[in-house]
């Protein structure tokens, strides 16, 4: 008798969206939506949506689960985010049981880092490694650990939130509340308020380039200096790449992957940002550490969070 064909609906939501992927069984994207989530007043109209869009994107066809990426704070064991994205009431919402009851089909809810990690091991750039530390450098710096060929989640489903180690105990407040995180010195944020306080008293050709694009200054502008030669930009950059070094290099010693895979915004830099990090990480790390591990750009795109989501029931 011939098994029939099941599909998993995977889900990316933001602040500002929510985008809905159907998956065949062998991963790839059969049907998708996309909705803005302006005009939802409380969490239960959301969460319809969100019922709604996977109803809609399945078109009836049989389901074996749904799994959810979710920015901020998850309890990924109980399917509840607690708190983080700009959604009304996104406080303490048991996604897993409402969205399960409503659907009657298994629900999976994981912080979006984690769906990125595991989206990125199952088909992306960690596939056919053993442990991976995926870290991606953007607004802040979100990380996600597969360890022994299993999403790493923690007690309480917190694990991996590198971002947030400390580097510099006297160094800047976080908006974390501690003082000195990685993420207020490798991020993209970090990135362009290094620059911006350094071009306060040396000119730079920073500026010029965001304003030709009509863009406010970002990382990508530094990068894009940096490309020419800019002092500024060169400062800023060398300085960012040692501390990414430096949070790379405590995880290998925590986790001793065999790869490291770098996803975000600042990744988009490629060989301006890729041969220093690894050659300075490498310098960082133990001697019995080196050459263990790749360190490479993250391969899937926007669709990582779908991607991820999905695979939390199938990673064939």
């Amino acid at each position: 008798m011939e098994k029939t064909e099941r599909y998993v609906v995977g889900i990316d939501l933001g602040g500002t969206k929510i985008a809905a992927a159907l998956f065949d069984s062998q991963g790839n994207i059969r049907n998708r939506e996309r909705m803005e989530t302006a005009n939802a007043k409380t969490a239960e109209e959301v969460v319809q949506r969100l019922v709604d869009m996977t109803r809609s994107v399945a078109g009836g066809l049989p389901l074996s689960g749904v799994g959810l990426a979710s920015p901020g704070a998850v309890n990924s064991k109980d399917g509840i985010v607690l708190h983080g994205t700009n959604l009304p009431e996104w406080t303490n919402v048991p996604l897993k049981r409402w969205m399960g009851d409503a659907l009657d089909v298994e629900v999976q809810v994981v912080n979006d880092a984690n769906a990125a990690a595991w989206g990125e091991y199952v088909r992306g750039a960690g596939k056919g490694a053993e442990t991976m530390v995926y870290v991606t450098f953007s607004t802040g710096i979100g990380a996600g650990i597969v360890l022994d060929g299993k999403l790493l989640l923690g007690a309480t489903s917190f694990a991996g939130e590198l971002g947030h180690t400390i580097v510099e105990p006297g160094g800047p407040a976080c908006s974390c509340g501690n003082n000195g995180c990685w993420e207020m010195f490798a991020s993209g944020t970090a990135i362009r308020d290094s620059a911006a306080e350094l071009m306060r008293s040396r000119s730079s050709a920073i500026a010029d380039l965001a304003a030709a694009q009509g863009e406010a200054m970002s990382a990508k502008h530094v990068f894009e200096a940096y490309r020419q030669g800019d002092g500024v930009a060169v400062q800023v950059v060398d300085r960012a790449v040692s501390y990414m070094a430096l949070g790379l290099a405590n995880a290998v010693h925590t986790f001793n992957p065999d790869r490291i895979v770098i996803g975000g915004g600042v990744s988009k830099a490629g060989d301006q940002l890729f041969p220093a990090l690894r050659d300075r990480t490498e310098q960082m790390v133990m001697k019995p550490y080196r050459g263990t591990y790749e360190l490479v750009a993250a391969g899937l795109q926007d669709d990582v969070g779908l991607i991820g989501a999905a695979a939390l029931f199938h990673a064939s």
